[in-house]
């Protein structure tokens, strides 16, 4: 069997930031503080209604993604995916968006989506706090919310999309640099904003792996934030570089954050010193991995997050399923699917990309 048969057979079809864990955000309040100062019930109406998994696709729903940023490249691969699937079962798709990733840029477009009426929100949360609110008024009336790569308050969407194993995603990039650098070394993380859900969510775990025996002389010294901004990202690469002279390995688990420090190293005096790794598209980084900028980085399949999203969706809109855990409803080609804790769907494994599979992946 191939490489590339053996990937789709994992959920991991042609295309690819984190592990995503993936989470952007800002401000000083809390995941738990959002929480507190929910509604009791925390749910609309619709959230207490019974599932009916024999219940057919409702034909022309309307379904709206609103990705972190509209122009950040991992993003549009994802959303277009799922705009695509909306298609096979005859729903309307669009996606709309902040060019910016700040904490509140996606309030606007949610309370517009609301007024819309769309029947249902897919959402990639800047900020798990910012969002909440209006996203609780959209589910008041009557409208989904489907969080997908990076989650919001579980009190304020009906499910997360999830595309790998949080926990996995976080633990995973720590063994790749470890075994990159020969487990020791100062290293550092180029995160995406301070408070992307799935980025805080990876970075806990990487923080936690770093704790163990075989990691004794690894050191984390700087977690540093690009803003998925790639000018940002690229001289926050820089200024990692020049502040730890001895630094051996990085880590960004952003699409955005990784393509800007390879394209920084690539043409500095660190190439071939400084170890980087983290989450990225085939595409962005095939040209920094066959000039050796890159030996491995890790990703799943973008294409498959979004049409797993947009199925998800269809779901919940046409009542075959509320949320709740241990429902099971058919996402197309990728087969049926089964609702974890706390509302969660995950896609499958990362996939670890190098020198001698990346042509073979075109995304």
């Amino acid at each position: 069997m191939s490489r590339r048969s053996r990937f789709a057979r994992a959920g991991l079809t042609a295309t690819a930031c984190v592990l995503a864990f993936g989470l952007t955000a800002c401000g000083g309040t809390t995941k738990e503080s959002v929480q507190s100062q929910a509604p009791a019930a925390s749910a609309s109406a619709s959230a207490s209604a019974s599932a009916n998994p024999g219940a057919p696709l409702k034909e022309g729903l309307k379904l709206a993604f609103l990705p972190k940023a509209i122009n950040n490249p991992y993003e549009t691969i994802v959303d277009n995916a799922g705009i695509e699937a909306a298609k096979e079962f005859k729903a309307e798709a669009k996606e709309v968006g902040p060019s910016d990733a700040s904490a509140s840029s996606q309030v606007s477009y949610i309370n517009t989506l609301a007024q819309q009426g769309q029947d249902a929100i897919l959402i990639a949360a800047n900020d798990p706090n910012a969002v909440c609110g209006p996203l609780q008024q959209a589910r008041d009336k009557g409208i989904k919310i489907v969080a997908y790569d990076s989650d919001t308050s579980q009190d304020c969407r009906d499910i997360f999309i999830n595309q790998a194993s949080s926990e996995e995603v976080g633990r995973s990039q720590v063994r790749l640099l470890s075994e990159l650098i020969g487990g020791e070394g100062e290293i550092a993380i180029l995160s995406a904003t301070a408070n992307a859900t799935n980025q805080n969510t990876w970075i806990t775990f990487m923080q936690d792996e770093l704790k163990k025996p075989e990691y004794a002389k690894m050191k984390l010294v700087k977690i540093a934030y690009g803003d998925d901004d790639d000018q940002k990202s690229f001289q926050q690469t820089q200024g990692l570089l020049q502040a730890y002279p001895d630094l051996k390995g990085i880590i960004s688990p952003t699409t955005v954050g990784i393509s800007a420090a390879a394209r920084y190293i690539s043409s500095s005096k660190y190439k071939g010193k400084v170890t980087l790794t983290g989450l990225g598209t085939p595409n962005q980084m095939r040209k920094f991995v066959k000039d050796g900028t890159v030996a491995k980085f890790a990703l799943w399949n973008p294409k498959d997050l979004g049409y797993l999203a947009a199925y998800a969706a269809a779901a919940l809109s046409s009542g075959q399923i509320t949320g709740a855990e241990g429902e099971k409803f058919t996402a197309g080609k990728l087969g049926e699917r089964t609702i974890g804790a706390k509302g969660e769907i995950i896609l499958g494994p990362p996939f670890t990309f190098d020198k001698s599979n990346i042509d073979e992946y075109d995304f």
